[in-house]
């Protein structure tokens, strides 16, 4: 049975993708192909041929008529013609199918090399940004030399350079850090809606947010203070001690993650968190957001976005936090494409108490230009479906819808990264 049509609104719409990664530009033998289809990491013999899933069916039948093969092309079929056609015309075919608007790229993750932002924007036609993945930035100031009393210094200095490099809509003031007791070039003056000038109108390539991995590391149930500088210096101390030469540094101290949580706060820099599903890992129990929720108490009064990424399975609960704090946001990314068909369902689910205002798109696509794709299509769907639902139960106007629309796919992300319209 063929779906229902998009509804014009959602078709029409140029979303902006808040959170994704680069891709892999090389041509993919089938092993490596199907080991970045899903968080699974490879196929197995156990479980069989990872096009058996969701996401594997999502892309022959989505992806396979962009490559100029019938829908429901079958994986070789597939996989030679993504062969032939080369990467670049792959990514260049499937980035500009998305309809995107704009990337918010996280380039903190590279196990490859991975296309560039300006590579992305080129590919889908429309501005890049980049969001600075906290735990790396810090663990290159451990690696580069710097001695524990310097170190929580020298971070707020490289994350300041990063979030004002080559932009000139705003200045910067010096705030006085709690911690430390001194002026902090880091520091930010913060206005009322919790974003500095300085980021206001950030140009394609500019850093617009911040992410945390703490998930991963020491789980979120992370404390709602600021760390003090007795503790910081000694969590430091306990790092720098256990580092081994040869062995990429790794931080995991609950204390530094916070610290690089509030580093961020403090330059108005929105701030994203690994929430729920992911790789093998992530311990999921400790990835729960309401254990983020006295960070988020204390963090509101500050007004800087807060956003929970991704949140499978815990979805409603991210609905939840995004209704009671009025500085957290939510998206479903990475598991609209995993769940392929029931995509539907989960954003029915995150929007039972998400307002429409707090919730952004994203696909979290890594590795394949397929998944960009996908995450686009699939949520335009599982929107459109929910739309017309609505409007055939008369909750809303086509007015409504229109707008629901608009906030979802693009105004609530322009609105929390201060994108250019």
């Amino acid at each position: 049975m063929p779906r229902p049509e998009l509804l014009p609104a959602v078709a029409g719409l140029r979303l902006v993708d808040h959170h994704c990664h680069g891709v892999v530009p090389e041509d993919l033998p089938r092993p490596a192909f199907e080991a970045l289809l899903t968080e699974a990491g490879g196929s197995s013999p156990l479980g069989g041929s990872l096009f058996d899933t969701q996401v594997g069916f999502a892309v022959r039948r989505w992806c396979a008529p962009l490559l100029d093969l019938p829908r429901h092309a079958e994986p070789e079929e597939y996989l030679a013609r993504r062969a032939e056609l080369g990467h670049a015309e792959v990514t260049r075919r499937l980035l500009a199918a998305a309809g995107l608007g704009g990337l918010c790229v996280d380039t903190g993750y590279t196990p490859r090399p991975l296309l560039s932002p300006a590579g992305l924007a080129r590919a889908a036609g429309a501005p890049a940004y980049e969001i600075v993945r906290l735990e790396r930035l810090a663990e290159e100031v451990a690696e580069s030399g710097v001695c524990a009393g310097d170190f929580a210094g020298r971070v707020r200095e490289r994350l300041a350079e990063l979030s004002y490099a080559g932009n000139g809509h705003g200045r910067r003031v010096g705030t006085r850090h709690p911690e430390s007791g001194h002026e902090g070039r880091a520091g930010m003056q913060h206005v009322r809606s919790g974003h500095p000038a300085g980021l206001a109108r950030t140009g394609d390539g500019r850093v617009v947010g911040a992410k945390s991995v703490a998930a991963y590391r020491a789980g979120l149930a992370l404390a709602p203070e600021r760390p003090g500088h007795r503790d910081l210096t000694a969590a430091v101390d306990r790092w720098f001690s256990g580092m081994r030469p040869g062995v990429p540094a790794r931080l995991a101290q609950e204390v530094l993650h916070r610290f690089l949580v509030y580093a961020a706060l403090d330059l108005g820099l929105p701030v994203q968190f690994h929430v729920g599903y992911g790789d093998a890992d992530v311990h999921l129990s400790r990835a729960n957001p309401v254990l983020l929720t006295d960070l988020l108490r204390a963090t509101a009064p500050a007004g800087v976005p807060i956003i929970l990424l991704h949140n499978y399975p815990y979805h409603r609960e991210a609905g939840y936090l995004a209704q009671v704090f009025p500085h957290v946001f939510a998206d479903v990314s990475l598991a609209t494409h995993n769940l392929g068909r029931r995509a539907g369902a989960l954003l029915a689910e995150v929007l039972e108490l998400a307002p429409f205002g707090k919730l952004l798109y994203a696909s979290d696509a890594f590795g394949l230009p397929e998944l960009y794709h996908l995450g686009a299509v699939l949520f335009r769907h599982a929107l459109s479906g929910l739309l017309r639902a609505g409007l055939e139960e008369d909750s809303w106007t086509e007015r409504d819808a229109a707008r629901i629309a608009g906030m979802v796919g693009s105004g609530n992300a322009r609105r929390v990264y201060r994108l250019p319209a």
